[in-house]
Order: structure tokens, then C-alpha cells, then sequence
């Protein structure tokens, strides 16, 4: 049995085919992280924009609880990559 059908999310940035890496390896021989688009906008309204939590849900159409774990979710992604030099790949997510 199948949760919920997943709610659109509105992203307002373009983070199609965006990746890093750590600075002198090449990227095949790195293991990556997937940030899927909805954490990297989380991430951009919580962290570069500094909007509250509630505001941030209400600019992406879903409750402050799922804005909060996205963002959980995207710093975790993010801290494990640079910890461990992994790459990070932004990709959209499949329904």
C-alpha cells in the first residue's frame, strides 16, 4: 500500500543540472549525494534567505512540519558530502 499522494511543491529557482565537488579529485571517482530540488529550495529559503520556517512552507505550498524535514534532510546530505568528500548532485525528484 502506497502513502499519500505527494503534494507540488513551488520552487522558484533553477537547479537543474547543478553538482559540486571537492576541490582536486575527479568527480568519477566520488561517490555522490542526491539533493533533490524541494531540499535545495528549502535550503535556499531557510539558509541564504533567512525566512522563517512558516513563511518558507507558505512560499512552497506545503506545512512548516515537511519544510522541516526537508531541511533536515538537505543539511544532513550536505554535511555527509563535505565530511566525507562526496559529490552533490541537485536532481529533480521522481513522483
Amino acid at each position: 500500500m502506497r502513502g499519500r499522494k505527494r503534494i507540488n511543491r513551488k520552487i522558484d529557482a533553477d537547479f537543474s543540472e547543478l553538482c559540486f565537488k571537492p576541490c582536486g579529485l575527479q568527480r568519477k571517482n566520488l561517490q555522490r549525494v542526491i539533493i533533490y530540488e524541494d531540499e535545495m529550495e528549502a535550503i535556499r529559503l531557510a539558509d541564504l534567505e533567512s525566512l522563517y520556517q512558516q513563511e518558507s512552507a507558505d512560499k512552497m505550498g506545503i506545512s512548516r512540519t515537511t519544510f522541516s524535514r526537508l531541511v533536515e534532510s538537505a543539511r544532513k546530505k550536505i554535511a555527509d558530502a563535505f565530511v566525507n568528500q562526496k559529490a552533490i548532485r541537485v536532481q529533480y525528484r521522481e513522483n
